[in-house]
This record gives structure tokens, sequence and C-alpha cells, in this order.
């Protein structure tokens, strides 16, 4: 399964506020498609296949994406649901959008994808980069790489930075402090339901 690319309120309409997929709020209240209004209980399977949902369009992950990441959480010791939010807290497209450089997920995999973004003094252009405790992203001193974070940093995503992060907006400059703590994670979901849903697969 490729990228999502389709209209975004639509999905936020059916799973609720998704901060990393847009910023965008939908005046319509009922669930999309035609039979949006009417109300059934939904069974144990929709509600884990719901939660997985959020989490891949949040993140902007495909199908296989995820399920390495699942893969990945399982072998670290702890509480696998909270570790693979871990995970995905700290790829550099979602660091980004933390740090206020971006208003959206997808508007910073476009900056990383366009070579704004160095970590560590080095160019990175792959997205899914895994940032570590003491990274420093930096945007390239170059005028229009300069001025479009500016501009994002004038109007961020979402309000507050995490714990873990910090940012110098004189000299565009963010870093990574330490691991992300369950609070400040964004997306309300319940994590144990994604586990639980690649667990029966």
């Amino acid at each position: 399964m490729s990228r999502y690319r389709g209209p975004r309120l639509k999905i936020c309409r059916r799973l609720g506020n998704l901060p990393g997929l847009t910023r965008k709020k939908s005046k319509k209240q009922s669930l999309p498609g035609e039979h949006g209004e009417q109300s059934r209980k939904p069974s144990e399977y929709s509600l884990r296949l719901e939660e997985k949902q959020k989490l891949r369009f949040n993140y902007g992950l495909n199908e296989r994406q995820l399920l390495k990441y699942i893969k990945k959480a399982k072998k670290v010791q702890g509480a696998t649901g909270l570790i693979l939010l871990q995970i995905l807290e700290m790829r550099l497209d979602n660091i980004i959008f933390r740090l206020g450089m971006a208003p959206t997920i997808p508007a910073a995999r476009q900056l990383v994808n366009h070579s704004h973004i160095k970590v560590n003094d080095k160019n990175i252009s792959i997205c899914s980069y895994q940032c570590k405790p003491g990274d420093i992203i930096q945007i390239k001193q170059k005028k229009p790489s300069q001025i479009l974070i500016k501009k994002y940093l004038n109007f961020p995503g979402l309000l507050g930075i995490p714990s873990h992060l910090e940012l110098d907006k004189n000299q565009l400059i963010g870093k990574v402090n330490g691991i992300v703590e369950r609070e400040w994670v964004a997306i309300e979901l319940n994590e144990l339901l994604v586990v639980e849903y690649y667990s029966r697969k």
C-alpha cells in the first residue's frame, strides 16, 4: 500500500483529530460516506483497526512500514505499545513537526526530501531517519530555507514543544535531549489495541 494522498479531512472525520496529518477542521459532524449517519456498535476488530489507522495516517506510514516498526518494538524490552510510539516520535519528519519547523508531518517530510535539513552537520534526505538523544537539527544556511522555516515557526502546528526537545528560534537549531514521554505524544489513541491488532495477524 502506498502513502495516502487523498482528502485529509475525510480521514479526520472518521478517525478524529490527527494533528500530524492536517491543521484543517471539518465543519461536518457526521462520519464520511453514504452511511455516515447510521450508528452501530463497533466490533472489537473495528476498534483495533481504527486505532491502527490513526497511527498510520498521523505519522504518514504505509502498512509495511508500520509492521516493520511493530516487529522492531517487540524486540525491545518493555511495553511494546509505548516503545512503538517512541520509535515513531523519534523519526526525523516528526521531530521537525514537533519543533514547530513545519505545520504538519507531510510538510516536514517535504522539507527533508528537498534537502532543507541537516542533522549533526550532515545533509539528511531520509524522512524515517531515527533521531537519537544529543542530535542537533539545523536548517541549511540558504535564504529560501531560512525564510520558509521562519514562516512556519510563526504558525506552529502544535502549541508547545515537548520536554525532550529544545529549539533556538534565532539560530534555527533544534536539539533532541532524550526520548519522548507518553504524556507528550500528541495523538490520542490506545496503543495497546494497535499491538493487539498485529498480534492476531
